[in-house]
């Protein structure tokens, strides 16, 4: 447990009277430093730190009495009888705001909770010819969604899916993720192009960014998402529209090999800033057996003690046969082993396993 300059106070309050106390300035009346000690300890503490700090003046109290030899006097009885009356009533009302506070935080969190089952809900366990599963880890303590996104719909084109990351923190971001997300789950049913599909993200982020006061002036200027979007039909293979994302990463046969893009894509939000080609859908082999990662880079750029980056490829190769959800759980523990538990970015992760087709299809050439 962490102990902070806050809470070390009302302990150093009562040091600094028992100082007085046996030193020759023990004329200075040390009586009412002492008394509110529990007060403020209730301040920054729960109902036990209130009583340790309660229970430490009351030893001091004693020792000094003892020691001035004030026993029998007046003012020594009042202090003692005022010390326990303001512990009791700091205890009392710790207690009562502890649990507030805790009422309060249930609360947010259930809100929370419910924002995040609408923004981030997980992946389906099975899409079509697609065994799948999802993961989101927030870098803010107590937060449940921030700027990193993913989704995975069955459509009548095969199974789509997004992953992105969104520049920047808070409320912006969440909104920002939201835009993107909303554009997403709708045209993945009517666009057959999955580059349209992409432009229809990047359209719902530009009317998001011109939202009056949605955004600050600053920040809607600087704003841009990263995103990755697949699509895996009846055959076996995997198409992609990267713009500015992580390369996905496949595990076929044990080995680990990035799909990277052959032309690379500005993220959304800054097609008017960098010239580039037009979106092409690109095609790589994705076979039954195969195991397809979709990640942010908050998984890659998770850094140790040593300043060292998470080795994503090696960690998948590394981890045991498993279903989706295993298999995530695991990548979880390793990459929290590397860190310490402390990520620096969110970090959000979609793997999907290539099932046999039931129409008979083959494995494509593709690599």
């Amino acid at each position: 447990m962490v102990i902070t300059l806050e809470q070390c106070v009302p302990f150093a309050i009562v040091l600094i009277a028992l100082i007085i106390e046996l030193t020759p300035a023990h004329f200075l009346y040390t009586g009412p430093f002492v008394t509110a000690s529990p007060a403020l300890a209730a301040v920054t503490m729960g109902p036990r730190g209130t009583m340790a700090a309660g229970a430490f003046a009351l030893t001091i109290s004693v020792i000094t009495a003892t020691y001035n030899e004030a026993w029998g006097s007046d003012q020594v009885y009042s202090n003692l009888l005022g010390l326990l009356l303001v512990s009791a009533a700091s205890v009392t009302t710790s207690s009562a705001v502890r649990t507030r506070r805790q009422s309060e935080l249930d609360q947010i969190r259930r809100i929370a909770s419910a924002a995040q089952e609408v923004i981030l809900r997980p992946v389906p366990a099975r899409l079509g010819p697609l065994r799948a599963a999802s993961t989101y880890l927030a870098a803010e303590t107590g937060a449940q969604i921030g700027g990193d996104l993913y989704e995975a719909v069955h459509t009548h084109y095969g199974v789509r899916l997004i992953v992105g990351d969104v520049r920047g923190k808070g409320l912006h971001a969440v909104r920002a993720a939201a835009a993107v997300l909303s554009a997403f789950r709708e045209a993945v049913h009517y666009e057959d192009d999955l580059a349209e599909v992409v432009d229809h993200c990047a359209a719902a982020l530009r009317r998001e960014g011109a939202v009056t006061g949605a955004v600050d002036h600053d920040v809607r200027a600087e704003e841009f998402v990263t995103v990755l979007v697949a699509q895996v039909p009846e055959s076996f293979v995997v198409q992609l529209v990267n713009r500015g994302h992580p390369p996905p990463l496949v595990l076929s046969n044990g080995k680990v090999r990035p799909l990277l893009p052959t032309s690379p894509l500005p993220p959304l939000g800054l097609e008017d800033v960098y010239s580039s080609p037009s979106a092409e859908v690109e095609s790589h082999s994705f076979a039954p057996g195969d195991r397809l990662l979709l990640y942010t880079d908050g998984v890659i750029e998770a850094r140790d003690r040593d300043n060292n980056f998470f080795p994503l490829a090696e960690a998948m190769a590394a981890v045991r046969p498993s279903t989706p959800l295993a298999f995530l759980d695991e990548l979880h523990d390793r990459l929290m082993r590397h860190t310490e538990g402390s990520l620096a970015d969110d970090v959000a992760m979609v793997v999907a396993d290539r099932l046999e087709d039931d129409h008979g299809a083959r494995p494509s050439t593709l690599t």
